[in-house]
């Protein structure tokens, strides 16, 4: 097995990356308040973590909420907003490190029609 070059990084992750460029919302949260937000970015996305661009430099081991726009819609017609709770793991001036602790799936409207419409339902008339 032949060793790697010294300036060669290893990347010794376990979960693949995907480079996944969405705007993003984060709320930094101590307890049940809101203690800072902003926006951002994201720059790769994991199963496990998210490395994102942000306003500031973030502290270590706060619980986070991201909110970001899903590339992808429901039924090809209703957009969809990805939910992502976890901690920083690292932050410096180019963004901040989360692992995720949990994510969830939300539709998210994007007109004023009424959602069932969004999503390409019509009701009888």
């Amino acid at each position: 097995m032949a060793k790697r070059k010294k300036d060669e990084k290893s990347d010794r992750r376990s979960k693949r990356r995907f480079k996944i460029e969405q705007n993003l919302r984060y709320k930094l949260l101590y307890g049940s308040r809101v203690a800072e937000s902003g926006s951002g970015k994201t720059l790769n996305i994991s199963s496990s973590g998210v490395w994102f661009s942000t306003e500031n430099v973030l502290g270590t081991g706060l619980p986070v909420e991201l909110s970001m726009t899903w590339p992808a819609r429901l039924n090809d017609v209703c957009p969809m907003k990805l939910m992502i709770y976890g901690c920083v793991v690292r932050s410096d001036k180019d963004g901040a490190a989360l692992s995720i602790e949990r994510y969830e799936f939300r539709t998210q409207g994007s007109a004023p029609l009424p959602l069932y419409e969004e999503c390409g339902i019509r009701l009888p008339t």
